[in-house]
């Protein structure tokens, strides 16, 4: 197939379909074919910046063989200095010919492109369908000998890469450094260990051999993935692909459990597809097996080392002022203290990490750098990261240490269940592209879903998920330090995130306009009450409140689907007040991210920058960064923080990860001041529900009396799917949604607004409560109340 007539057929395409939506632009199709070697593709793009940063700015792109990169001018791309490469071979590609834009879903990244001129527009669009037919076959064909998606590595059989000649001089480097630090008689000796060391150049030698192994996996797993990723948004028509590319292919994304896979087509699988002509399963082993004992190698360097180094600083006849030799004599001393409890700690339930993580925990950390991320979080060129830090650390070690009382209303303490009645079910058969295909770009709160996909919780009671953690906020109660008491309001925003980790299988009901949901927790000193306060735009708002704070906000989300991902942007600002000390600290939220939707293993990442002020004092502010992961790095769901006085200067520095703990300070010395709780037995049979989660949705018989009609626990469809009746929960939700169709339109006909009972709009066009709540509840079940009948 010639490059004009691909040209020809693109632009013939882009004329002949509708011109105000979304349209897929399709892959392979049939079985493999002889497509030529594309030209290459180089010039300025608008690319979309990330949320909060609105807006679009230039970008110079240069694609070439399938794979897409790009920096900010021509320059920067010849030198290296790219701000993202991707591989549109595996992305999913949608173009909207009328705004002129193009869409390209690689699961770790989502390009959102515009161009100005209808010519460049379509040159682009032939240009990057040529070449993701080019990389899709030349992927199915030659599995292992594609081209490197970031160039920017060398590859494994590298002169540089074999000698590590670089990583050794940068050793060196830092010898020097280290030695011209020591002083007193011991600086002889450990000069004497650092220039006859053998084993740091092996283990030198062994890091950069794993580097080049590594890289190689990365290819082989791009190999296996592609028979998942090629076909993971088919065209609208029927897509045959080559038989080599099944959907039974192996999944090996493992952030998450896999809650719910999707089919995606009805047609049963050839049974010749199941054999794929190329082994990719040995060598993968093979290799994961050589990084296994390369990494063993290095290790027992570094132990060797460490040894060895301890003996030179313990034989010093005299002490030593140096800061770096104190530092490293408390951290080897340390290290052999807390030996054996990190290797527990590696395989205890509270650590989800990867085996790279763990492996990085038998090394002290020495530094952390904070760097915060760009507005679109692009590769900088001093990548920073975050140092594991063990276990024991104790959240009492903060100056603050005092344990707060938990307040409580009086009422009566019941025993709350730790179980759902029923498992999550399968919903592997559900055909998610038969749902989403239509709906590139657009707004999913808009689109009808089947109930198995959802989670017997609604947007409501997720509000009240964010309380979770209020102990936080009790604590922040009786601090007196102002900047301390931003450490723990900074915490708890962070932790209000770590439920949704095992959550990606399903969505939480939309709630119906005028539902309401409370919750009042007197085990944890706070009631909270929610309502469902405008349809369109849904908008949901809360208001809780306890002894210690009150917290309130209004949640307006877009959920966005873009081929393999769903983008949740929420928009709104989160409020608590402290009244002990007349604080008001305001803060806004970060995008979240579901990356494989239609297939392989679902996993979240929220990525974007969180301001907190005090509206009521401008003594401190604070900045969290959620860190965006990055290709290839272990390191994910990372966040970073400072709290900084009115000059700007830093007085506490925040770190950790968003589903695990957050850590005050410096490494080695850092205080935990949070550590998400156990998750329970079986979770992920359960929705991956957290054990505050599962207690949410419980109906105790004397509760029952005193809710309103329209609270959320008496919903018919939820409570059904939460006991397993799929079948009624199907019929009760469609029924529920009719009802709500019918209401609206009987609205409309009479020119009648909405009115929520339980909350007002402000002066600023947010709602808030008007405290009427809980004194109307003294009437059993709001008996003087008139409500809509919602079920």
């Amino acid at each position: 197939m010639s490059a004009k007539c691909l040209s020809s057929i693109s632009v013939l395409m882009i004329y002949l379909c509708p011109q105000d939506s979304w349209e897929i632009v399709e892959g392979l199709r049939g079985s493999f074919s002889n497509v030529l070697e594309p030209q290459k593709q180089e010039g300025y793009m608008l690319k979309k910046r990330k949320w909060p940063m609105k807006g679009w700015h230039k970008r110079y792109f240069f694609l070439d063989k399938g794979i897409l990169k790009y920096g900010k001018c021509s320059a920067d791309v010849e030198k290296g200095k790219l701000h993202g490469c991707i591989d549109v071979g595996l992305s999913v590609m949608a173009i909207k010919k009328k705004a002129k834009c193009i869409d390209l879903d690689a699961e770790e990244n989502i390009y959102h492109l515009k161009i100005k001129s209808q010519e460049l527009f379509d040159e682009w669009v032939s240009k990057l369908r040529h070449h993701r037919l080019y990389r899709q076959n030349e992927i199915a064909i030659y599995p292992s000998e594609k081209s490197f998606c970031y160039p920017h590595y060398p590859p494994p059989s590298s002169p540089s890469i074999a000698e590590s000649a670089s990583i050794r001089k940068c050793m060196s480097l830092r010898r020097q450094s280290t030695i011209h630090s020591l002083n007193c008689n011991n600086q002889a000796k450990v000069t004497a260990w650092l220039q006859s060391s053998d084993d740091l150049d092996k283990c030198s030698k062994d890091l950069s051999v794993c580097e080049a192994y590594l890289l190689e996996l990365s290819h082989l797993l791009q190999s296996m993935e592609v028979l998942h990723r090629t076909c993971s948004a088919p065209s609208i028509q029927a897509l045959q692909v080559p038989s080599c590319i099944s959907a039974g292919s192996v999944r090996l994304h493992a952030s998450n459990p896999n809650l719910s896979t999707a089919a995606l087509s009805n047609d049963k699988a050839d049974p010749e597809s199941l054999d794929c002509p190329f082994n990719l399963k040995l060598p993968f082993l093979s290799i994961a097996a050589a990084v296994h004992e390369t990494m063993k190698s290095a290790l027992s360097s570094l132990t060797s080392e460490s040894k060895r180094l301890k003996q030179c600083l313990d034989h010093e006849t005299c002490p030593s002022t140096s800061v770096q030799v104190v530092s490293l004599k408390n951290a080897l001393k340390q290290d052999s203290v807390d030996e054996s409890r990190s290797l527990v700690h590696q395989v205890s339930n509270e650590s989800r990490a990867s085996i790279a993580e763990s492996l990085s925990e038998f090394f002290d950390a020495q530094e952390v750098l904070l760097s915060a991320s760009s507005s679109e979080n692009e590769v900088s060129e001093d990548d920073s990261y975050i140092s594991d830090i063990s276990d024991n650390i104790s959240m009492d070690n903060f100056s603050n240490g005092i344990e707060s009382e938990r307040p409580n209303s009086g009422a009566v303490l019941c025993q709350r269940r730790s179980c759902l009645p029923s498992p999550s079910p399968d919903n592997c058969t559900i055909s998610l592209w038969n749902i989403l295909k239509n709906n590139i770009g657009k707004d999913l709160s808009k689109v009808a879903m089947p109930v198995q996909l959802n989670e017997p919780l609604n947007t409501l009671q997720r509000l009240c998920e964010e309380l979770e953690y209020s102990e936080l906020l009790d604590r922040a109660a009786n601090t007196q330090d102002p900047f301390e008491r931003m450490v723990y309001i900074a915490t708890f925003v962070v932790s209000g995130y770590a439920s949704n980790y095992y959550r990606t299988g399903g969505k939480p009901f939309n709630p119906v306009l005028g539902e309401t949901y409370e919750c009042d927790r007197p085990d944890k000193g706070f009631r909270f009450v929610a309502e469902q306060v405008s349809h369109h735009p849904p908008i949901s708002a809360c208001h809780a409140e306890s002894k210690n704070f009150v917290f309130w906000q209004d949640v307006r989300c877009k959920n966005k689907f873009w081929g393999k991902s769903m983008e949740i942007v929420p928009v709104g600002t989160t409020h608590v007040t402290v009244p002990e000390f007349g604080d008001h600290y305001e803060w806004n939220k970060v995008t979240s991210c579901i990356h494989n939707i239609l297939s392989g293993q679902r996993w979240i990442e929220h990525y974007g920058e969180i301001s907190i002020r005090n509206s009521s004092s401008d003594i401190c502010q604070c900045k969290i960064t959620f860190v965006k992961a990055k290709y290839w790095n272990s390191s994910v769901n990372e966040v970073e923080g400072t709290i900084t006085d009115k000059k700007g200067k830093v007085i506490h520095r925040l770190f950790g990860k968003w589903h695990e703990a957050v850590f005050c300070g410096d490494p080695p010395s850092a205080t935990c001041i949070w550590r998400a709780n156990p998750m329970p037995a079986d979770h992920e049979q359960y929705y991956g529900f957290t054990k505050f989660a599962v207690e949410l949705n419980e109906l105790e018989p004397c509760l029952k009396l005193l809710l309103p009609p329209t609270d959320t626990r008496l919903r018919v469809d939820q409570r059904l799917l939460e006991e397993g009746n799929l079948e009624a929960a199907e019929e009760q939700k469609q029924r529920i949604e009719q009802l709500q169709r019918e209401r609206r339109r009987v609205l409309e006909e009479n020119n009648i607004t909405h009115q929520p009972k339980f909350f007002r709009k402000s002066k600023d066009d947010t709602w808030v409560s008007n405290n009427t709540y809980w004194e109307l509840r003294k009437d059993l079940g709001f008996a003087h109340m008139d409500f809509p009948t919602l079920w």
